[in-house]
């Protein structure tokens, strides 16, 4: 499965956002772009998916910026992909002539339908508190974390 940078910077800012969860404070855009060293612009196309999403609260001013909506361990990787890839979540079109309803049904049903269950059944067990947790695991491994 091919995953857009656009969905990559998502994930990353909504893990910077979870690890300032506890603190209340909303985060700018500009400190997140300069941290992740992507365009603030980019980033702001980001954020209004995560927002008409409702997984981000926004304020504006010189003390604006964004906070999440809910908690981390709420927050699931289905939520964050599917906020920002919408396409990639889309009831797959008829392909086939109506002449092979029982084909397309077979198809359907038994690839296509199983195939985005498993998908969503597998983002859906990952929480964004998992992720805040693995990255802090791989830094005290010696890792670091890059996109």
């Amino acid at each position: 499965m091919r995953v857009s940078a656009k969905a990559k910077y998502g994930f990353a800012a909504m893990v910077c956002l979870a690890q300032k969860y506890n603190t209340g404070e909303y985060v700018t855009v500009l400190s997140l772009a300069e941290r992740l060293k992507i365009s603030k612009i980019y980033l702001e196309q980001v954020f209004a998916l995560l927002k008409r999403a409702d997984l981000v609260l926004s304020i504006k001013g010189s003390r604006g910026g964004y906070q999440l909506s809910k908690a981390p361990k709420v927050i699931t990787a289905f939520d964050i992909l599917s906020a920002i890839e919408v396409s990639l979540f889309e009831k797959a079109a008829k392909l086939l002539l109506e002449s092979e309803r029982a084909l397309e049904k077979t198809i359907q049903g038994s690839v296509l339908e199983k195939l985005d269950a498993s998908i969503k059944t597998t983002l859906s067990a990952i929480t964004l508190e998992s992720l805040v947790l693995d990255a802090q695991k791989r830094l005290s491994d010696g890792y670091m974390f890059y996109l």
